[in-house]
């Protein structure tokens, strides 16, 4: 009998496990996620502003898998999980397993604010995109007709939340948008009516970064025309009104909501198992902490074994990489006796994007902060090589050297679904 393996989440994490288990054919493989295809987080922020398709970030899960066939994939939701018989539960059905690896993600924290959640455009997944680029594009045909002075500013207001690597990355981009392409299309609006503000509660952009790159951050989105905002906490969201804790306010139709992130909580795993942020603690070979059989890795784990991340990893694409290569290795092990190998994460850096040219990047080894057209080089290169296929990597490409040449891109397109409901669900 085969070894069975469920692995639910097909992120950075889940794949990169599947992946390299799928190599042995001692395991049957079974990834489990609630979309049939895998997507790059990292460059939904340019489907969102219609500079890439979602085709160009996006690949069939089946279709990845199809030359190993000891991998299975099912689509549903994890409902339950019955440590005791070792099965899920899923929306659409039961499964065994003989290990279980969490590789869930996260999803958009709202912090407990029921009127953001329900107004403000979040992002994280592909329908959040779509639904961004939808919204924003809807908001600008609105203001092209309206007569309405006060409506029409608000709808030419965008307030994003969140001063983090998506925070600053949509910024770069809306700001480039409305600089040099704006005008041409919607030629009844002006580029000076826009009013763009990034806010965060911290008191520096990019704070897992280096003092240099927020600073660079910072001046370059504010020449751009970002009106940046720190320490402004966002405490409600209600009647095309931003209210902060200080009681400022912003009148806006528009709010994008990239401000935090939160794991999942999973029916079947006790309360003393999640810490901070509602992550599963982990030992140092991903273990969920007081269970057997069942491990957590990427963003929704939470090690605190590793010497050098005391207080955890950070919830970045390598991390979870990473860790599913090491937890791979790790089964393997466990098969033919051998020492299981602590997981110790290599840090490669950090960067993040602004607009054309502009960009910030962190290296570890050697310590070096590196900004300007270098580090916009790097960014390119690293997130193209990152995705998952050579198609993708093909168009998206070639979209990039559209994009660059003319500042422009002719992917704006409005596109709703009839129903949000589909016939075929699950």
């Amino acid at each position: 009998m085969k070894k069975q393996i469920v692995i639910i989440g097909g992120g950075f994490a889940g794949v990169a496990l599947a992946k390299r288990l799928a190599k042995n054919k001692t395991f049957q493989i079974t990834l489990v996620d609630k979309n049939n295809y895998n997507f790059f987080p990292p460059l939904l922020y340019q489907v969102a502003t219609g500079f890439l398709e979602v085709g160009n970030i996006s690949y069939p899960f089946r279709k990845l898998f199809q030359r190993w066939p000891n991998v299975y994939f099912r689509m549903g939701e994890l409902k339950r999980i019955d440590p005791k018989n070792k099965q899920v539960e899923l929306s659409t059905g039961r499964l065994d397993y003989d290990e279980l690896i969490l590789a869930t993600g996260t999803e958009s924290n709202y912090f407990g604010n029921d009127n953001v959640q329900k107004n403000a455009v979040p992002m994280k997944t592909i329908e959040d995109a779509l639904t961004m680029r939808n919204t924003l594009l809807l908001a600008m045909e609105k203001a092209t007709i309206t007569r309405d002075e006060k409506e029409r500013r608000k709808l030419l207001t965008i307030v994003i939340a969140g001063g983090g690597p998506t925070g600053v990355e949509v910024a770069g981009m809306l700001a480039e948008m409305g600089k040099f392409i704006l005008e041409k299309e919607y030629p009844q609006l002006s580029k000076h009516e826009v009013q763009l503000y990034l806010v965060d509660g911290a008191s520096s952009l990019l704070s897992p970064m280096s003092t240099k790159s927020q600073n660079y951050s910072l001046e370059t989105l504010r020449k751009m025309g970002v009106r940046v905002k720190l320490n402004k906490m966002v405490k409600d969201y209600t009647e095309d009104t931003v209210q902060f804790v200080d009681g400022e306010t912003i009148e806006t139709k528009l709010l994008f909501w990239t401000a935090g992130v939160t794991s999942k909580v999973f029916d079947g795993i006790p309360e003393e198992s999640y810490g901070r942020g509602r992550r599963l603690l982990v030992n140092a070979f991903n273990q969920v902490e007081g269970l057997e059989h069942i491990y957590a890795i990427g963003d929704t784990a939470l090690m605190r074994a590793d010497p050098a991340w005391p207080q955890g990893h950070p919830q970045l694409a390598q991390p979870a990489i990473q860790q599913g290569r090491n937890l791979a290795r790790n089964l393997e092990n466990s098969l033919h006796g051998r020492a299981l190998r602590p997981f110790t994460y290599r840090d490669r850096g950090s960067m993040a994007i602004i607009g054309r040219s502009k960009a910030v990047a962190d290296l570890p080894k050697p310590k070096m902060f590196i900004k300007g057209f270098v580090a916009w080089i790097m960014w390119l290169f690293v997130h193209l090589f990152s995705l998952i296929h050579y198609r993708n990597r093909i168009t998206t490409m070639y979209n990039w050297t559209i994009a660059y040449f003319t500042r422009d891109q002719a992917l704006r397109m409005i596109i709703r679904p009839k129903s949000e409901k589909l016939d075929t669900d699950l």
